[in-house]
């Protein structure tokens, strides 16, 4: 549905790295970076991209779901962002409230952002 999606940050050079860190995992990649108040970049696997820009004020929290296309990219997502300063906010694991083979993780971010990578799939034989 989306192409991007663009939001502000508190701290640009604490979320830039934070978010390349966190979501390497998945695929993603620095992409076209200007000054802090244009922003960076960062490009999915899927040709959509999610945008950072310094912020005058303290952003109102978002949750944020990623992609991710196996299991074991949801548990390397989660350790990621916890090695990048992330706090945790939901083990990897089912949520079969959701459906049956929703696997998930949640991280909170520097701004108080929910992160969340997601699997769809059964667990890889």
């Amino acid at each position: 549905m989306f192409d991007h999606v663009k939001f502000g940050v508190s701290d640009y050079a604490v979320s830039k790295a934070f978010f390349l860190k966190a979501l390497e995992p998945l695929g993603v990649t620095a992409g076209a970076e200007g000054d802090p108040s244009y922003g960076i970049e960062l490009c999915g696997v899927n040709d959509s991209s999610l945008c950072l820009f310094q912020a005058q004020g303290k952003p109102a929290p978002l949750h944020i779901a990623f992609v991710a296309s196996h299991r074991e990219q949801v548990r390397a997502f989660h350790r990621a962002a916890l090695a990048a300063g992330g706090k945790d906010n939901g083990e990897p694991g089912l949520r079969p409230r959701y459906h049956a083979n929703y696997y998930a993780a949640f991280v909170i971010g520097p701004d108080g952002h929910n992160l969340e990578a997601v699997c769809h799939s059964p667990e890889a034989p």
